[in-house]
């Protein structure tokens, strides 16, 4: 399987001046004699399947299906290059000549796309055939005509014509959008490989995640330890003290900085060369942590041998690690895909934590925080429609007086191009909030935005809870009004919200929306 080396937009072949490819009528010498296979005169059905290029002309090889049914392979030297996968009827002149006709309708290649068929964004798949090199006017720039055979659509089976000046090798798989009727917009196949080993990833991550709540209670058991070298103190004490409570979180400003130090923009601010500039970054302070706690472990630990000098490279994402290995069911993939991410607490500590336990708390933490990375990856994507659906998922420690309450937050953002308006475009925003607060209890909550429009669904667990925000709905109602804000739908149920491919609200979102 080839890779495309660009994702540059390439169009299919416009009306031009330059000769057909093949001709209504072409003849042809065999290299070999028929040996009876059609006598003179009569007519069969074959398919170019190979083109080769050979001085000023043109080797080609034509699987040849009789009228019996029966299939034979035929070389030619042919005037003219005849595109691969060409549908031809072809006579026989003679036992080394053959005439060939090009076969109308369903057989002829497409050069331009019917958008009613397949509407702009469709996403195409197809498979290269057949490439010839051209030179282009006075220029003389390189470019070459492809064959593409379509692998899905309604029009799968058919061919398609293309003029690129990508040397796109033969047998390439291609994805791309269609853009205009002579358009498309194709998507290299690196980013669908990263999906598969993201999708490996992600199995793997969510095998060993452990709740924050777990680590963050074993350090404020160990923070007062006399015996705790100032390294690992400090480290400990700047972990606790970048933690935001719930007064900066209800500041625009406060939450803005506190999802930017989630640690989910952790890789890009590293590769940005923010290296040094990352002090209040979550993920940046656990891996501190680790760092302080190994040096701390007996190397004769199983788990200090096992870690040593590699502990950060096993925690830290490696989509290409192991690829061929098994790197973690599908349920577990499919576990890490869903919202919220449920508390997996690692087995029950007695007494004080060590050292060891404390690393193993948090290399888990720090899995959890890759897992909501991984899968905010995995949810972004183009869809088959052409809608642009981009997913930031994360997991913010709170302080709640003397608790850490962790708050699991997704974020999404739909962009779709209106029917009719190709150049004007719509955005749906959606969050979801999954946390657990003393003495509300667990709460989740979905919302959209959309047209300057507000709707929002709340579920508790407890019917306290959902007696109390019943009771303030219509306050929370007049300050979004009062703040410039249209409101739908603001309901509280009790329970969790359902799951499944349509949600309620998924259902009342479409419904907004139409």
């Amino acid at each position: 399987m080839s890779e495309i080396s660009s994702p540059r937009p390439i169009a299919p072949t416009p009306p031009s001046s330059r000769p057909s490819a093949v001709a209504a009528d072409l003849a042809v010498k065999l290299l070999q004699p028929m040996q009876g296979l059609l006598a003179s005169g009569e007519t069969a059905k074959a398919e170019v399947i190979a083109l080769k290029e050979v001085a000023q002309s043109f080797q080609v090889l034509l699987k040849l299906t009789l009228n019996n049914g029966n299939q034979a392979t035929l070389e030619a030297n042919s005037p003219r290059p005849l595109a691969q996968g060409t549908s031809l009827a072809v006579t026989a002149l003679s036992e080394t000549r053959l005439a060939l006709s090009l076969l109308m309708g369903g057989d002829k290649p497409l050069t331009s796309l019917d958008l009613d068929q397949l509407p702009i964004g469709t996403l195409l798949q197809g498979k290269v055939v057949a490439r010839e090199q051209l030179l282009q006017g006075r220029s003389q720039q390189v470019i070459y005509k492809v064959l593409v055979s379509l692998l899905n659509t309604p029009l799968a089976g058919s061919k398609l014509s293309l003029e690129t000046p990508l040397a796109l090798p033969l047998g390439s798989l291609l994805s791309a959008q269609v853009q205009g009727s002579q358009a498309l917009n194709f998507l290299p196949l690196s980013g669908r490989l990263d999906q598969l080993a993201l999708s490996q990833q992600l199995g793997n991550q969510s095998n060993r995640q452990g709740s924050l709540e777990g680590l963050f209670s074993a350090l404020q058991g160990i923070r007062g330890n006399a015996d705790m070298s100032e390294g690992l103190r400090t480290s400990i004490d700047k972990l606790f003290g970048i933690m935001p409570d719930a007064a900066q979180l209800s500041s625009a400003k406060g939450l803005a900085a506190a999802l930017e130090n989630s640690g989910i923009l952790l890789e890009s601010k590293l590769l940005g060369g923010q290296g040094q500039a990352l002090p209040n970054d979550l993920k940046a302070n656990l891996l501190r942590l680790i760092t302080q706690l190994l040096p701390n472990l007996s190397t004769g630990t199983p788990l200090a041998a096992a870690t040593a000098g590699t502990s950060l490279a096993q925690a830290m994402p490696a989509l290409a690690r192991d690829l061929l290995g098994n790197l973690g069911k599908a349920t577990n993939r499919q576990q890490a895909l869903n919202f919220p991410l449920p508390s997996r607490l690692l087995q029950a500590m007695e007494g004080e934590a060590d050292l060891e336990t404390m690393l193993k708390l948090a290399a888990a933490a720090l899995s959890r925080l890759q897992t909501h990375q991984l899968s905010s990856l995995a949810q972004s994507q183009v869809g088959p429609d052409g809608n642009l659906l981009t997913t930031w998922q994360l997991e913010l420690p709170m302080r709640n007086q003397q608790e850490l309450v962790p708050l699991q937050v997704k974020i999404q953002r739909d962009e779709s191009n209106p029917q009719g308006k190709p150049d004007k475009k719509e955005t749906l925003w959606k969050v979801e909030l999954a946390f657990d607060l003393d003495p509300l209890g667990p709460l989740q909550v979905q919302a959209q935005l959309a047209h300057g429009r507000l709707s929002s669904q709340l579920w508790a667990e407890r019917s306290s809870t959902v007696n109390l925000i019943d009771a303030e709905l219509d306050n929370l109602r007049q300050r979004l009004n009062a703040a410039g804000v249209q409101v739908g739908e603001l309901a509280c149920n009790q329970g969790t919200p359902p799951r499944g491919p349509r949600t309620t609200l998924e259902q009342r979102w479409v419904d907004e929306t139409a």
